[in-house]
């Protein structure tokens, strides 16, 4: 076998060489959302299920859920269930064969972020109002 000198030779490129696209971090991100998403429908469902089994459980919940803590889970699961969905409806979109190309992706992903950040206020202002 050839001795090769392993320190000379040029490491490649690492993440932190490259710049993340729009589209790549929207694919991560969906992913990460429906992952969040099944968290915090675990847990709303613990919620339901506290109140059927005793009125002592359902303090206990209810006292978690409703801290700041719980709040602000409640505020990334709305976050997510609307990022999650908006971009849904992109890849439908795709799967149909239109709205490829670069300028076109990126101005989808654009939309998307800006319509996610408009039903999640919408959100917010609907379960303040109640």
């Amino acid at each position: 076998m050839a001795d090769v000198d392993r320190g000379n030779r040029p490491l490649s490129p690492h993440l932190q060489v490259y710049k993340w696209p729009l589209n790549m971090a929207m694919s991560i991100l969906h992913r990460i959302t429906g992952v969040a998403l099944g968290i915090v429908t675990a847990l709303i469902a613990i919620w339901f299920f506290a109140l059927a089994w005793s009125p002592d459980a359902f303090a206990a919940v209810n006292g978690l859920m409703t801290s700041w803590l719980g709040w602000l889970v409640l505020l990334g699961g709305a976050v997510s269930a609307w990022f999650h969905f908006v971009n849904g409806i992109r890849h439908l979109v795709w799967d149909t064969g239109s709205h490829f190309g670069q300028k076109r992706v990126n101005r989808t992903a654009v939309i998307g972020l800006a319509v996610t950040a408009l039903l999640t206020i919408a959100t917010i202002w609907v379960a303040l109002a109640v």
